[in-house]
């Protein structure tokens, strides 16, 4: 039997821990080490750079860590393979091996490319296809020792080197799958290992102040064993890796351009001290287009925050809201929102906590309606408006905002290219089968818990969560610890129970998907984020906090629970 593969993550985000490349690499064995740099919002941020020189558009940040690391990568005989190519992996692979050259380090650089579309949407700043795996495979297999990609899908860059190192092929959607879901709870890095976890707060003191970065043991069948070097912070158990499997997903089928994975057939299982064996995951074939994701500039936007402190609150807010709205009547923004904070505390004892936050966004196609029209009007008011006026910061002159918008394309309309050290190029066909995703029929849940005294309590006492983005929508995951908790959440929080419990979500599209294996409900709120991150539509403009005010929710939960 073929040894277990060790892929390690050492990057979640385009700016994430810098040493992590350094810490992988001499942490433990490994056989490859990926990084993920690519967000929705970094593909804009790298579109920006882009436009004010055309060599850049890649994470800047990837040399600098490779030149302290790369001889070390090559004597340890570890592959590197990383997204880090943004919107010009060819680019970033010519500054590899400028710098291998100069650093006398003998390794072959590789590229994959094809997920460029921009062309193809007159007005976007960037426009890129979710390119899976075989495009990474096909240079692991030609000898590439370092692999740069532009815009795949988050699971490829653990796909791609499975698919190379076990010689699966293309409609093994089992063990692909198996890939897919460790690629899933790797591509953001320390949250697999106790980062951003929701109970936190029942490890040790200081356990979680500098989390190891994970890593996957996949084996030939797809299964894996999720675990982290020796020694290092943090800790791996069922719920960390459950709640990095709820991240930013949606129902039982999780879609991508190499294999359908069903979340729903996932088995977790406590394998020792920081592992987690993950087995069961079944495939179908993948759907017959490819997601895009478009960038474009949605206008301009500029903010202020009107400080309101002691008394009068309200009325205080009242009062700068009609002198704002009236000095803006001339030539009003196309969106105004206006939202107050309430952070301060009667009879407090220092002057910011006797404080509210009175917060003015305004957004318009041209940047004068909400440049010098906004900031005078603010400024003026500074000795004719509510007693202790003051704001955190004067307003600028208005900043572009982006939006994000997905559509799909067929495979086959997608030029996938894996390009060779040597400059061969070998194109990447379509998947042969393709299937569209359908909706996975709500399965059976266990009986409710016998009735029973209850308390008024709050959610997170029994129950975790992990929230985040998909363009405009967010998701909230939701899991139990244990089979009792998971009897009363399942029949407790439904689609109506969450809408009031977040009452933002009350008058927009909720689905609710039920994970038993998982002891886990998902639950996808369309629409609540606006346009996506990039708009900055919400105080939480990527939804990473709504799981926990999900949880600081008080309902009646089984005392016996409690």
């Amino acid at each position: 039997m073929t040894a277990p593969l060790r892929i390690g993550n050492a990057s979640g985000f385009y700016g994430d821990r810098f040493d992590a490349l350094r810490e992988m690499l001499t942490g433990g064995e490994l056989d490859v080490l990926t990084g993920d740099y690519l967000a929705e919002l970094t593909m804009l941020i790298l579109a920006r750079d882009r436009l004010k020189d055309p060599s850049a558009g890649y994470a800047r940040t990837f040399p600098r860590q490779l030149e302290e690391c790369l001889g070390l990568a090559h004597e340890r005989g570890v592959k590197i393979v990383a997204n880090a190519g943004g919107l010009n992996p060819a680019g970033l692979a010519d500054a590899v091996r400028e710098l291998a050259g100069r650093l006398g380090v003998p390794v072959r650089v590789a590229h994959v490319e094809g997920d460029d579309l921009t062309a193809r949407y007159p007005g976007s700043l960037a426009a890129h296809a979710y390119l899976g795996g075989f495009g990474i495979a096909a240079c692991l297999r030609e000898g590439a020792d370092v692999v740069v990609t532009g815009r795949v899908t988050d699971a490829a860059l653990v796909t791609g080197p499975a698919v190379a190192h076990f010689g699966w092929a293309a409609t093994e959607y089992d063990r692909l799958a198996g890939a897919v879901v460790a690629g899933h709870v790797l591509e953001c890095g320390t949250q697999a290992t106790g980062g951003n976890y929701a109970f936190f707060g029942e490890r040790p003191p200081g356990d979680l102040l500098r989390p190891g970065f994970p890593l996957a043991e996949l084996h030939e069948d797809g299964g894996s064993v999720i675990t982290k070097h020796p020694g290092t912070g943090g800790f791996v158990d069922v719920g960390t890796v459950t709640a990095q499997l709820l991240y930013e997903t949606g129902g039982a089928r999780y879609a991508g351009p190499d294999v359908t994975a069903r979340l729903d057939t996932v088995r977790l299982t406590q394998d020792g001290p920081d592992r987690v064996r993950i087995d069961g995951a079944r495939g179908e074939a993948p759907p017959p287009t490819l997601k895009a994701g478009l960038n474009r500039l949605g206008g301009f936007r500029n903010e202020v925050v009107f400080v309101l402190t002691g008394l009068d609150v309200e009325a205080k807010a009242d009062l700068v809201r009609e002198q704002m709205t009236g000095a803006l009547a001339t030539s009003p923004p196309a969106e105004t929102r206006w939202e107050l904070v309430r952070t301060d505390r009667p009879d407090a004892d220092t002057e910011e906590t006797a404080s509210a936050l009175l917060r003015l966004v305004v957004r318009d196609p041209g940047q004068e309606a909400v440049g010098r029209a906004l900031s005078g009007a603010a400024i003026e008011l500074a000795l004719a408006s509510y007693p202790g006026f003051h704001v955190l910061a004067p307003p600028g002159k208005g900043a572009p905002y982006g939006v994000f918008e997905d559509v799909y394309v067929p495979h086959g309309s997608v030029d996938h290219v894996a390009v060779l050290h040597d400059g061969h190029r070998i194109r990447v066909g379509p998947p042969h089968d393709t299937t569209a995703v359908a909706v996975v029929p709500e399965p059976e849940v266990p009986e409710p818990p016998a009735p029973g005294p209850v308390r008024h309590a709050p959610l997170g006492l029994v129950a975790g969560a992990r929230s985040g983005d998909k363009g405009g929508n967010a998701n909230v995951g939701v899991w139990a610890r244990d089979d009792d908790a998971w009897r009363w959440l399942a029949h407790e929080l439904t689609v109506e129970r969450f809408r009031e419990l977040i009452p933002e979500a009350a008058a927009l599209p909720v689905t609710r998907h039920v994970l038993p294996r998982l002891r886990a409900l998902n639950f996808v709120v369309e629409g609540i984020l606006g346009e996506g991150v990039a708009a900055q539509a919400r105080f939480d403009p990527q939804a990473k906090a709504l799981g926990e005010w999900l949880r600081s929710r008080r309902l009646d939960i089984p005392e016996a629970l409690l």
